[in-house]
């Protein structure tokens, strides 16, 4: 028997969902500048300062792990507007920190519930359909890149002309509270239809979905391979801006941020493109720009522009792989969307995780270009992936059981 249709719901707001992606994401980056204010505000040491930054990530990947699973059965306008408070009150407690110990607990309690960004992917992506899903996660995702890049310069200007660090979290958690007043109404009640799976079962069936679904597997290991190539390059370009010959200052690498918004905004094509082609195929494309690249930044180190021009591909290759991605997984079943969004973000964030690591242990060790040989690999392995990754054969019969996020039974050949 098909599954109950869900509730109509109203149509799909591709650039609200896009706006408040932004939002709540750029929470996550906007206090990377505004460590060193911080520390002499608080009169404590840079490197006790960073540890607000490490709480960011910490709680992002507690958030993504512990809450994102939620959509697929929570009540999405109750669950958004449960996080978009949580987070503004943690926002505002933040800027009233009155040492470091309450700012970094703060840090990492509303990055932890600023997840909203992977729950609002997969919603649009339900909702889009198959034949828009890659469109409109191409869009959501250039909202994300443009909140995470862009939010760094809002909070240091605003941190600026203010002459306080506190001003920057003040107006984050106004815009984050002003999404309370149009994003929840704007969702459907329920993504998927709602069930009776405990938040335990939930956790526990994210490894199943990993061993039952090829595309998340596959999705996955890409996603993977290629932030760790991302992560790398950039983990160590501010040192090696620093170095000589080049000798720049540590305003550098956040300019090279505004320099690749090009890239950014290019990488909005490969929706469009993966709807057309399919995933796999922009996949290709995306691992040859970000191989390139790499090429072009390591072969040519001493040359500011080389390096620019290595950035923007790298950013458009990495930004239009994971637009692809998305959209595969997102074609297993609007039921568990959320869930499998959550053990592929996790792979991502864990293949970063590592590139930042290998990234400075390989440039202390051995240089700019043997750490660029190494992102280099990564994006060697996820080519291989690719080629073994065979697309399944398209049907063009209604699936209900993958719209519903189960397994087609295998059928014995001489049976129909």
């Amino acid at each position: 028997m098909a599954p109950r249709p869900l509730a109509p719901t109203r149509p799909l707001n591709v650039p609200l969902l896009a706006v408040a992606g932004a939002v709540t994401v750029a929470n996550i980056y906007f206090p990377q500048p505004l460590l060193a204010a911080v520390a002499h505000g608080l009169d404590v040491s840079e490197r006790t300062a960073g540890l607000i930054a490490s709480a960011a990530q910490i709680g992002y990947a507690l958030g993504i792990l512990l809450l994102v699973p939620l959509a697929d059965t929570a009540r999405l306008r109750r669950l958004t507007s449960v996080l978009l408070a949580l987070t503004s009150t943690a926002l505002l407690v933040a800027a009233a920190a009155p040492d470091v110990l309450t700012l970094t607990l703060a840090t990492l309690a509303l990055s932890t519930t600023t997840v909203l960004p992977q729950i609002l992917t997969p919603v649009a992506a339900v909702l889009a359909g198959p034949g828009r899903r890659g469109r409109v996660v191409g869009l959501v995702g250039l909202g994300l890149t443009l909140g995470s890049t862009v939010s760094r310069t809002v909070s240091g200007t605003v941190t600026d002309a203010s002459g306080s660090w506190r001003v920057a979290y003040g107006v984050a958690a106004v815009a984050t509270a002003a999404l309370l007043l149009v994003l929840p109404r704007r969702l459907p009640e329920r993504l998927g239809p709602s069930g009776h799976t405990s938040y335990a079962g939930l956790l526990a069936g994210l490894p199943r979905l990993l061993a039952v679904h090829r595309e998340l597997r596959t999705s996955a290991l890409l996603g993977a391979c290629v932030f760790a190539a991302f992560s790398v390059f950039w983990s160590v370009l501010a040192f090696h801006l620093a170095a000589p010959p080049l000798g720049y200052g540590p305003g550098a690498a956040g300019l090279f941020g505004l320099l690749t918004l090009p890239a950014a905004l290019l990488s909005a094509a490969a929706g469009p493109l993966a709807d057309r082609y399919g995933a796999s195929a922009v996949n290709a494309g995306s691992l040859a720009c970000a191989g390139l690249g790499l090429a072009l930044a390591g072969l040519t180190p001493s040359s500011p522009t080389a390096l620019v021009a290595g950035a923007n591909l790298l950013v458009v290759g990495v930004s239009s792989c994971q637009v692809a991605n998305q959209a595969r997984i997102f074609g297993i079943g609007r039921a568990v969307a959320a869930r499998v969004n959550t053990v592929f973000m996790l792979a991502t964030f864990g293949g970063g995780a590592l590139g930042s690591l290998a990234g400075s242990w390989l440039y202390t060790a051995h240089g700019w270009q043997a750490a660029l040989l190494a992102a280099g690999a990564c994006v060697a392995v996820a080519g291989l992936v690719v080629v073994a990754a065979r697309p399944a054969v398209p049907s063009c019969v209604r699936d209900v059981t993958r719209e519903a996020g189960g397994i087609r039974p295998r059928i014995p050949q001489g049976e129909s």
